[in-house]
């Protein structure tokens, strides 16, 4: 998936249908010249339906097409026949997608399962016809009920990435170079600051055909939870990522500073980002030798607080299998226990 194809977050107008007449016909056929109403209800507009699909992974399908309008019910006609329903129009949305008024900035609902519908607007009710208003001293009521007309909403639709394994890192620290050597996505991938700009997610291969989602989140800048950079935009989509993988570079200044900011900006976001799994790995560790790690190894021990932590090395291939072979235990290790 190109990142230009990767579309995480719509505005659309939305609009539902509106409620059919009810008829005000009085009964006429050939020796009945009074037969009475017999007018029917006009049929409801139709709904906007958001339903979740789970071979969705992007809102690319709403790239150029920002209107949806529901169809209108149908009036209701003699013998009592009511209008058909109007049209009911359904819109197919990633599996974590977050749906919200814009104009409040009101939450609706979130989906999170395969085949899951909401409403988001309802079809306008149908009028009643006038047979309803018969009543014994109004035999012949010549009037009905006209329908209800439909909603209209402006609504964003904002998709948080479901992922097994959520890498987290300051921009450049090589999340693109590991998410490119344990998959097969094609990130971009660049000596610069803030190549990532949307979320790349990969399929990592493990032993025995066993797979789990990896996702690029792009880089945490400090401030990120006040939305510096773009902030909430990014952090947004580690929510939704059982593991937290850290990836810390090993030319880093001050690695325990960085994993203590990266922790920091994930805790004012959401404290309950920290009950997540977390394993840190130091990458470009293929420039450090033996006894440099040794002592590396002494100070991590207090500075991790017992986070689990290994050397990698994407361009050298160092470590990777190994730490394929911790992440998949850590995602599994709920299922065993």
């Amino acid at each position: 998936m190109t990142e230009g194809n990767f579309v995480d977050y719509v505005k659309i107008y939305v609009t539902s249908g509106n409620g059919g007449k009810g008829s005000s016909h009085l009964h006429r056929e050939k020796y009945v010249p009074k037969g009475g109403p017999d007018g029917g209800d006009g049929g409801r507009g139709g709904h906007i339906i958001i339903r979740g699909d789970k071979n969705l992974w992007t809102l690319f399908h709403f790239k150029f097409k920002k209107h949806f309008r529901a169809g209108h019910g149908e009036h209701g006609s003699k013998n009592r026949s009511t209008g058909a329903d109007g049209e009911d129009v359904y819109m197919d949305v990633p599996l974590g997608t977050v749906v919200k008024d814009t104009d409040s900035g009101e939450v609706l609902f979130e989906i999170t399962e395969h085949g899951e519908e909401k409403i988001v607007v309802k079809g306008g009710k149908g009028g009643l016809g006038n047979w309803h208003f018969k009543t014994a001293t109004n035999q012949t009521p010549r009037y009905a009920q006209s329908g209800l007309e439909g909603e209209e909403k402006n609504i964003t639709l904002e998709m948080k990435v479901l992922a097994d394994v959520g890498l987290v890192g300051f921009p450049n620290a090589g999340k693109s170079t590991l998410l490119s050597v344990v998959t097969a996505a094609k990130p971009k991938i660049a000596d610069y600051e803030f190549t990532t700009l949307k979320p790349n997610l990969g399929i990592v291969q493990h032993r025995d055909f066993q797979t789990f989602v990896m996702a690029d989140i792009p880089g945490i800048i400090e401030g990120a939870a006040e939305g510096k950079g773009l902030g909430h935009y990014f952090l947004r989509h580690i929510e939704r990522n059982s593991t937290l993988l850290f990836l810390i570079p090993a030319d880093s200044k001050d690695i325990k500073k960085e994993y203590d900011i990266l922790l920091d900006e994930l805790r004012r976001y959401n404290p309950e980002m920290l009950d997540k799994d977390r394993f840190i790995a130091i990458s470009k560790s293929d420039m450090l030798d033996e006894e440099l790690k040794a002592e590396m190894r002494e100070e991590f021990g207090k500075a991790f607080d017992g986070v689990p932590y290994m050397f990698i090395s994407s361009v050298a291939q160092q470590g990777i299998q190994e730490l394929k072979d911790r992440l998949w235990e850590m995602l599994n290790r709920d299922e065993e226990g």
